[in-house]
């Protein structure tokens, strides 16, 4: 990993799959709003951008409708959902590795204090010299502000790549003059990522360990599977 000074992560879908317990705090707050949703893809589409983005989108709702309808998912998701959640088989080994040799920091639009306890919750708070996500009166939730942020407090981030599974991962780190690598396991579908242009898309989690042991192929935007 002698290519990078320091690596970005987003968190859902990326580090965590919290499809559940975030499924179940756009149910719990959209019934609360008159809505009943029981379509799984459409769903799926709040995991990853702003969720005042996509109450819009999915639902035609106002700005102060979409924030009504945020206040109530925060209901249950920060008692509840935000537990329902598992790490990805391979990633506490995955950061272990990263940090044995650079610094790596969290880069996600969620809430900078529900970020802090995923992490703490998985015991991964350790890893990460910068946690930087969102505020919850909705500032710094577009994912360019944030990674800015995030080089920010990490002075002297020297050569850096971020790591996301959704399109806006890789809008926001072009936005910022950085690398990306998508990861194919998240929230997103392959043709999302293609359209993306990534500068390369990890398989699973050992995929993503060897692109990043190995660099990026600077060459062509979606990288061919690296060899051990």
């Amino acid at each position: 990993m002698s290519n990078f000074d320091t690596v970005l992560f987003d968190l859902d879908g990326t580090l965590t799959d919290s499809l559940p317990g975030i499924m179940r705090s756009i149910q719990y707050a959209l019934g609360k709003m008159g809505i009943e949703e029981a379509d799984a893809a459409r769903l799926r589409r709040f995991v990853g951008p702003p969720l005042h983005i996509t109450f819009a989108e999915q639902y035609g709702m106002s700005p102060a409708a979409a924030q009504q309808a945020i206040d109530y998912y925060r209901e249950y998701f920060g008692e509840i959902g935000i537990f329902e959640n598992t790490v990805y088989p391979g990633i506490s080994a995955l950061l272990a590795e990263v940090t044995s040799q650079h610094r790596i920091a969290l880069a996600t639009s969620k809430p900078t204090i529900f970020a802090e306890r995923i992490l703490a919750h998985f015991e991964l708070t350790g890893y990460f010299s910068a946690i930087i996500g969102s505020y919850l009166d909705g500032r710094r939730t577009d994912k360019a502000e944030v990674i800015r942020d995030a080089l920010l407090a990490m002075p002297g981030y020297g050569r850096v790549v971020m790591v996301g599974d959704r399109a806006h991962d890789v809008f926001g780190a072009r936005a910022n003059g950085i690398p990306v690598i998508a990861v194919a396991y998240g929230y997103a579908t392959l043709e999302e990522l293609r359209d993306a242009a990534p500068d390369a898309i990890a398989d699973d989690v050992p995929h993503l360990a060897r692109l990043l042991a190995a660099g990026l192929n600077h060459g062509s935007t979606i990288s061919e599977e690296i060899e051990d």
